[in-house]
């Protein structure tokens, strides 16, 4: 006779997939080695890193403080390793390897395994796409690193007591500053992430102090991260790293990036190119326009692009805008118009005061009229009044016109064959990588209010354990769809729709219900379809293993 005590049902679901491209990059193996064991461990900091990234994708709504609970109905022992419980993987312990994470250099650790997972999978750094956001934190947060044991050594020990300040990491700020969530209320840090151009692989990634500054930022980044890479790759980011003092930087790497139309010369150009001079791009519903300019004396190309898509928005809202403006103008003039004034000089000085801020309007049929007060008014004497009408200002209408929907981009690689100006717009318009990264990185279950998250170093490694779940993420993306493409396959999507680019959260939904049986010591899966077979077979082969009848 059995009981309830012989039979284990445990959870998989699309889990197998992100613990086989954790092992395909050698996550586990890497972060030991940077950070050493303890003795007697039970579970290892590699061990921990990969459950922190399990829990990440869980997709399930459960935070980081929830970490030992939501393991106790995961295959524990199947996805990380033999032995290890969910109860060790308790609050304390992740903490711990957290500090050891911060402690041993936290750019370093995700850049030793970006780069394993570039060399593995042989992903083009020919370009890296750099942006930065913001992440605003709860509560307050103590600036002081516990004493952990790293390598059997405090780090008081192994830095030295009169050197430890100098060499030891410096914790990021966690202040008010700039909000990209809107919530200037709340403290906040920023996050700086360099994305492959292939795949949208998140290669670099670095927390900043929560007031710092993108203009002044990005340059150091970008030379920062090609030094470290140590490849030649062409930096894409928006208009926030074109300052002169950035490309003066950048003058022996290669850039490509947005130019601000506060500047002068960009501002001009938009607006006065006529549309003889633009070239239909291979790009549907773009063309462009190339000028050669020195500016902040580095000769570069410029890029001026027209969007029609653009375009009709801009002409939409310009539309509106001029109606309002017009109303505006009509509305101050008929105030002025009831205004006395003591004498011309006065009249004409308002006109040409409230006039200076009419956009694209301007004052005609002026006329200052004198005129005498009424008999019963003896005391007053004589004054003046405006009459004038309102007419739109050709000249800059039409210069805003012209400039709809056009944007410049800018590059320091003067040779088209080098890098032809279809490819300038392929690029930049694959700026969104970043963007796509973020908004998967923004997920509030990252930022967990919890004890051990109550430090800025803590926070810190955080953001890194979150750029390992999108490295993860993205890879296993990635490689399914370079997969369905070369082999011209297909799988569905929400809708029943054969596509052969899903995302990787539509798979991971396809993978529920997944759960691993044991029964009188023999294991198998249960509700493995034939559909999440098929999906398997287009995946690494480390993935494939998780899901394998092991009986």
């Amino acid at each position: 006779m059995f009981s309830a005590k012989d039979l284990e049902l445990k959870k998989i679901d699309h889990l197998g997939i992100v613990a086989g491209i954790v092992d395909s990059i050698g996550i586990v193996e890497i972060i030991n080695n940077f950070l050493g064991s303890e003795p007697g461990e039970k579970v290892s900091a590699g061990q921990v890193v990969k459950a922190m990234i399990l829990n990440g994708l869980s997709m399930m709504s459960q935070p980081l403080y929830m970490f030992p609970k939501i393991f106790e109905s995961i295959a524990c022992e199947h996805l990380i390793g033999a032995g290890v419980k969910a109860e060790y993987l308790n609050d304390d312990k992740l903490g711990r390897i957290l500090d050891k994470l911060f402690i041993k250099g936290l750019d370093t650790v995700f850049l030793g395994i970006s780069l394993n997972a570039v060399k593995i999978y042989q992903i083009s750094l020919s370009s890296s796409h750099l942006d930065s956001t913001s992440f605003h934190v709860d509560g307050e947060y103590e600036y002081s690193l516990p004493e952990v044991i790293f390598n059997n050594q405090k780090p008081s020990d192994y830095l030295g007591k009169e050197n430890e300040e100098e060499k030891s990491p410096q914790a990021i700020k966690l202040t008010y500053g700039y909000s990209r969530d809107h919530r200037p209320d709340l403290k906040q840090f920023i996050t700086e992430l360099v994305c492959s151009g292939d795949g949208d692989i998140p290669i670099y990634i670095k927390s900043v102090s929560g007031n710092e500054v993108d203009s002044k930022r990005f340059g150091e980044i970008a030379v920062e991260y090609q030094k470290r890479i140590q490849v030649d790759s062409l930096i894409v980011a928006d208009s926030a790293l074109y300052t002169e003092s950035n490309i003066k930087l950048m003058s022996s790497m290669k850039w490509l990036t947005r130019v601000p139309l506060t500047i002068k010369l960009a501002k001009s150009l938009v607006r006065s190119l006529a549309e003889s001079e633009f070239v239909k791009s291979e790009k549907t519903g773009y063309s462009y326009a190339q000028k050669k300019i020195n500016y902040g004396d580095i000769e570069q190309r410029w890029l001026v692009i027209q969007s029609q898509e653009r375009k009709k928005s801009d002409l939409k809202k310009f539309s509106k805008e001029i109606e309002k403006a017009l109303i505006n103008t009509q509305t101050k003039l008929r105030k002025l118009a009831q205004e006395k004034f003591a004498c011309v000089a006065d009249a004409k000085k308002e006109l040409s005061k409230i006039s200076k801020a009419f956009k694209y309007h301007q004052i005609k049929n002026i006329e200052i009229i004198e005129k005498i007060p009424d008999i019963k008014e003896e005391k007053q004497s004589k004054y003046y009044q405006i009459s004038a009408t309102v007419s739109e200002n050709k000249d800059v209408i039409d210069q805003k016109i012209l400039s709809a929907g056009r944007f410049i981009i800018a590059t320091n690689v003067l040779s088209n064959k080098e890098l032809s100006n279809e490819k300038m717009l392929s690029e930049y318009k694959a700026q969104q990588s970043c963007e796509r990264g973020f908004s998967f990185l923004k997920n509030p279950l990252f930022l967990a209010d919890s004890i051990f998250l109550k430090s800025p170093e803590r926070i810190e490694a955080l953001a890194v354990i979150m750029g390992l779940c999108l490295l993860v993420y993205t890879l296993a993306q990635r490689e399914i769809r370079a997969a369905l493409k070369s082999l011209n396959y297909t799988v569905k999507n929400q809708l029943g729709k054969a596509i052969n680019n899903p995302t990787m959260r539509w798979i991971f939904q396809c993978f529920q219900s997944v759960h691993l049986v044991t029964f009188q010591q023999k294991t198998e899966f249960y509700n493995l379809t034939s559909e999440m077979k098929y999906i398997l077979l287009f995946l690494p082969e480390a993935c494939r293993n998780y899901y394998r009848y092991i009986s």
